[in-house]
């Protein structure tokens, strides 16, 4: 008799008291092993393998294999989640939890999300909001009903941003979860290439523009792919140079050794310890002797202000914000800086003129992401707006070269 058909004879009341007795055996891991979801799933085989050893049951590799998956699920405390975060599932963006319970997926690229045949217990789905906040020091509750988390870095996984809202503001028996996955590697250009979200000679354009330490800001709307599109432009800027990237929560991933990363923090409910903001981080960078600064997505006016001054002192400097065009663009890091300031808009439009040299739109065409366009900014006002002058538009062969100058051609390939 094979083993497989020895393994087939296993009740499901039998693996699951092998789930049962594994899951004891591993009561008392430290933290770090329960983070560490691949040294957890091996902690986990071992303990399934001893458990089918101990009562004498004979199950092939597959379905012990499954159950350890299981019992990981389970110490871990992520339910469900376990078996659709990487390296479990590698094809999702994001994962949602509605308040009806019914578990939704987003797969890479897609438009619409579909739903999992799987509904959670409540109690499971509880377990798991527990495992996601807990470990960045948040809790959830009626009183604190919305908390943002994140996940760490880790192989086979490059973190994910986490949303939790409380029933009592979402309406429903189930929080509310969103897990917004990252890439789990740095982005090359060359995949950017395979996605065909630009035309090679573009890409080519860019890189150089890059290195040659033109200010860049890349912009889209939600789910476009700016911080993806970022991170491989990154790969522009040489291999020697210093930088340092302000981001909330930490995305880019760089293939370069002398980095700094700053992380915005939100102030804790009841603690004393004050937020730590993306301006504060960006005038901290200023001082930590970058050769390039990286934002990861401008939001608010504090940190556009920041910035836009760092970028104006000739700092090479990339970063993101959320426009469907450069007009519009303008108009809402116009109003986010008077809001935050009180500056004049055409001091503000003055400040967005010297500190961006190179702007580059994306958007969704033909069922996929796409770059619109990318223009040059005019270093001069012209009837008091912003003028942007075209170096690509889809169908053109190649990018035009910019009227300003930077450095020589830094690009190290």
């Amino acid at each position: 008799m094979s083993w497989t058909s020895v393994s087939q004879t296993l009740t499901p009341e039998g693996q699951a008291e092998l789930i049962a007795q594994a899951a004891k055996d591993l009561q008392g891991l430290t933290l770090a092993d329960i983070r560490d979801r691949s040294r957890l799933t091996s902690r986990a085989l071992a303990a399934v393998q001893k458990a089918a050893s101990r009562t004498g049951v004979f199950a092939s590799q597959v379905l012990l294999a499954s159950l350890a998956q299981q019992v990981a699920a389970q110490v871990g405390g992520l339910g469900i989640f376990d078996e659709l975060l990487p390296p479990n599932r590698t094809d999702l963006e994001e994962i949602m939890l509605n308040p009806d319970g019914r578990v939704w997926l987003l797969q890479k690229s897609a438009v619409f999300p579909e739903a999992y045949p799987r509904q959670p217990l409540k109690e499971e789905v509880w377990r798991a909001v527990e495992a996601l906040v807990a470990p960045v020091g948040r809790s959830i509750s009626e009183a604190q009903p919305s908390v943002d988390a994140r996940l760490p870095r880790e192989a086979g996984m490059g973190g994910a941003r986490v949303k939790v809202i409380h029933p009592v503001l979402c309406a429903g028996a189930y929080p509310a979860i969103n897990i917004r996955l990252f890439e789990p590697s740095p982005v090359p250009p060359s995949k950017i290439l395979e996605w065909k979200m630009c035309e090679p000679a573009v890409m080519d354009a860019l890189l150089k523009l890059v290195g040659r330490r033109y200010r860049i800001l890349v912009l889209g709307g939600t789910r476009s792919g700016k911080t993806t599109f970022l991170s491989a432009l990154c790969h522009g800027i040489p291999t020697a140079a210093r930088i340092v990237k302000i981001e909330d929560p930490e995305e880019i991933w760089l293939n370069h050794e002398n980095v700094v990363t700053l992380e915005a923090r939100p102030a804790l409910p009841g603690s004393e310890i004050p937020a730590y903001t993306l301006a504060q981080g960006v005038e901290d960078a200023m001082r930590m002797s970058p050769n390039w600064l990286i934002l990861g997505e401008v939001r608010k006016g504090d940190a556009a202000s920041a910035l836009f001054s760092a970028m104006m002192s000739d700092h090479a400097g990339l970063t993101t914000f959320h426009a469907d065009s450069p007009a519009t663009a303008v108009s809402r890091i116009s109003m986010l800086i008077y809001a935050h300031s009180g500056q004049r808009l055409e001091a503000v439009k003055m400040l967005f003129t010297q500190a961006v040299d190179i702007v580059v739109q994306l958007g969704w065409a033909q069922g996929r992401r796409q770059v619109a366009g990318v223009w040059e900014v005019c270093p001069e006002l012209k009837g008091g707006d912003v003028i942007f002058t075209p170096l690509w538009r889809p169908g053109d062969a190649a990018a035009a070269v910019p009227q300003r100058q930077r450095g020589e051609e830094e690009l190290v390939k």
